[in-house]
Parts: C-alpha cells; sequence; structure tokens
C-alpha cells in the first residue's frame, strides 16, 4: 500500500506559472521591470485602490512603511503578542519601540480596550495582524486611533497630514478578504501582503504593499518613496535608465535593497488571475472540514460570517481542554499517518528575542491560552476532496 502523505502547504504551481516564467527568462528582463509593474497594477485593480508597491516580501513591505511614515528611534509602535515576528522585528529594524498587546479572551484578535489603554503620545502607528485570513475590526481599531488624537505628536509633514495613529494592516494572510463591505487593502491606512510560498497566491517569496488616499498627498510620491527606499535610494530604476541618454542618476539617501523581480512578477500575474477559484476551492475545504468536526469537543476559527469574508489561508483547531503537550502528541500521530501539522503561533513573548527585550508571558494570558491547545491542520489546494476526508478520519482518530 502506498504511504500518504499530506503536506503542509505546497504552493500551487500549474504550467501557466511555468510558461510565464519562461517567458520572462527568454525576454532578457529578469529583474524590476514591466512584468512588476503591470502585476501592480492588477493588484490594485483587484482590490479597488489606486496604488500598489510591489517588493521582495512583506516584511520589507512593512519596515518600508515605517520608513515611509518617517517612524524611528522615540517612536512606539503597537502590535499583537499572538502573530509571526515579523509583526514585531520591522519596529525593531527602524528603532522604534515595540508595544505588545494581549488577545482579547478567546479571539485571535487583540484586545482594541487594551490598545486603546496602551496608546501614549509616543505612539506613532498599531499593526494589527489578520490572522489566518480573517480582517480585523477596523471599525474598532479606528474608533481607538480617532479618540486619541489630542495625544498624537506627528513629527514630520506626511504624519501631520494623517494627523493620528497610523493602521498598518499586517495582512500578510488575508488577501481578498473582506469586511464589512471593505475588502483587505481598502480598510487600513497602509496594508501589507505576503507571496511567501505558503501564501494562497505565492510569487515563491514577495510582497506588496497598498494605502488609503492621504489628502494633500499624491499617491505618486508614496510609491516613488517606497521605490526610492526599495533600490538603494537610486532616482531611477533600471527601465528608465534604458530611455536614450537616461543613463545618469542620482542616490537621494544610503536606503534599502528589497524590489520584487520580474521572475517573481510572472509567477504572481498568473496566481492572480487563477485567485478568484483558488479562494473558491478554500472555501470548499473549510466548509468540509468545518462539518467533519462538528461533534467534536473543538473550536475552530471562523472563517465566514454574515459581515466577513476570510481568504481562508488557515485552519486553527483549538482542543478544548488540552494541554500544549497533549497537543503535540496529537501532532506527532498525525504524522505517523502522513498528515504534517503545525501551530500558529508561538506567542511573541515566548521566544527569546523577546524575552530579551523584557516581555514576559505571564503578561499575555490570553494569547497563551490559545497558543497551548491550538493545532493548524493542512489548507491548500492541491488537496484533493478524497484527501480532506482523509484528513478529517486521522484527526478523529488522534483526538
Amino acid at each position: 500500500m502506498k504511504k500518504v502523505h499530506i503536506g503542509f502547504s505546497p504552493p500551487d504551481i500549474t504550467e501557466e506559472e511555468i510558461a510565464e516564467v519562461a517567458d520572462t527568462l527568454r525576454s532578457g528582463w529578469i529583474t524590476t521591470g514591466p512584468k512588476t509593474k503591470q502585476f501592480e497594477k492588477n493588484l490594485a485593480d483587484s482590490m479597488g485602490t489606486n496604488r500598489v508597491a510591489c517588493l521582495n516580501s512583506a516584511t520589507a513591505c512593512m519596515e518600508m512603511t515605517l520608513r515611509v511614515l518617517g517612524i524611528g528611534e522615540g517612536d512606539e509602535v503597537i502590535t499583537s503578542a499572538y502573530t509571526y515576528t515579523a509583526s514585531a522585528s520591522v519596529v525593531a529594524h527602524v528603532g522604534a519601540r515595540l508595544v505588545l498587546i494581549d488577545t482579547a479572551p478567546d479571539s485571535y484578535e487583540m484586545d482594541y480596550e487594551k490598545l486603546a489603554a496602551a496608546v501614549t503620545e509616543r505612539t506613532k502607528a498599531v499593526i494589527p495582524v489578520d490572522l489566518a485570513g480573517v480582517m480585523c475590526d477596523y471599525d474598532k481599531i479606528f474608533h481607538v486611533v480617532e479618540g486619541k488624537k489630542s495625544l498624537f505628536r506627528p513629527a514630520n509633514g506626511l504624519q501631520e497630514k494623517i494627523g493620528r495613529v497610523v493602521v498598518l494592516a499586517d495582512a500578510a494572510h488575508a488577501l481578498g478578504a473582506s469586511r464589512s463591505g471593505r475588502k483587505c487593502g481598502q480598510a487600513a491606512d497602509f496594508t501589507s501582503f505576503s507571496f511567501h510560498a505558503v501564501k494562497n497566491l505565492t510569487t515563491a517569496e514577495g510582497g506588496a504593499v497598498t494605502w488609503r488616499p492621504i489628502d494633500g498627498v499624491d499617491d505618486e510620491d508614496i510609491y516613488k518613496k517606497y521605490m526610492l527606499l526599495s533600490l538603494h535610494g537610486q532616482s531611477k530604476d533600471a527601465l528608465a535608465k534604458l530611455k536614450p541618454g537616461a543613463w545618469e542618476y542620482d542616490i537621494v539617501a544610503p536606503y534599502y535593497k528589497c524590489n520584487m523581480t520580474d521572475i517573481m512578477a510572472s509567477i504572481g500575474l498568473v496566481q492572480l488571475k487563477r485567485y478568484p477559484q483558488i479562494l473558491q476551492r478554500r472555501r470548499q475545504i473549510i466548509e468540509r472540514y468545518d462539518k467533519g468536526f462538528l461533534d467534536l469537543p473543538v473550536t475552530t476559527l471562523t472563517h465566514f460570517g454574515e459581515n466577513f469574508c476570510s481568504s481562508g489561508h488557515l485552519y486553527l483547531v483549538r482542543l478544548a481542554g488540552k494541554t500544549r503537550k497533549e497537543c503535540n502528541e496529537v501532532m506527532i500521530r498525525m504524522e505517523e499517518k502522513g498528515v504534517a501539522t503545525n501551530v500558529h503561533y508561538k506567542p511573541l513573548p515566548l521566544l527569546g528575542a523577546y524575552r530579551d527585550m523584557g516581555f514576559s508571558i505571564e503578561d499575555y494570558p490570553n494569547a497563551y491560552a490559545l497558543f497551548e491547545n491550538e493545532i493548524t491542520l493542512p489548507l491548500h489546494t492541491k488537496l484533493t476532496d478524497e484527501e480532506v476526508d482523509y484528513v478529517i478520519e486521522s484527526f478523529r482518530s488522534c483526538f
């Protein structure tokens, strides 16, 4: 009998993506060029936003956004304790002080009352996390930051025009999600997406950032700032320098190198074209899982509701009354049956880097409670119905 192996999150790549990459390789233009620019335009059109900047990761998108905003030493940035390190490490990269907020009880979203209490005169941004593809409650988040406007102390012209704490969404998981009639990308001031290999839409590595219009600020000026930050501060990219007599350029500041390439964008162009079907298939799998676990003493993340629709990135299951050790044993038994599982996430205060910053898990009991009994099951578009049923059967028997 053939041994079963169900991977956790393999990329869904078809011959169409391969052909598009081959076309790029044959074109002679493989770095940032026409396909990256087209991918940016197509993304903006799909989200209903004016402009998108594509970079080499969601982490770069968030860090460069903090830099576009002029956030740095002496400032504070707030994010959730229940997230991957990228949501928080970018704050350290720019030299600002990281402030972590516990989740609300039995919720993957940060506690919005604690968010309000954490805002000070030094707070410049909050980074909500759209975990597993479910958008946060941005109405509540904006209620908090609007209510704290009197504390806000702008440090530059862009901050002054915004006039309050900036909401920068970590939507690494949430491309294609919606809530309260707004698509992900339209809700926060700035929104960052990931196209890492395990994401719903992949470019192998890669990311994108979009933003809402800011009164008195040209979208093109913001876009150009991202391009400068991502290409060493060079005043012209390689494409612009191709024009006759246009070789000369300036370096406006000693910036960074985190641009997207046309090879990456080639994959993204095809993936975006396929994305409606990818989202539909993910929803079908989630609904199949939900039905298969109805009678078990588990809690699963709700992906679809009256006013929200998830991108269906992760299938999170909490095992009622189980410890982390017991959940780890279930994961081992699943692996023995050929099913890969994962955990999302180990709260930041449990990790050495954040303990060294002075964070203690005792201050984040709700985040720890989520982590203690969570298992993430495979959810990807390479799964057949038969494989989904096998995952359900395996989980039930291990449970």
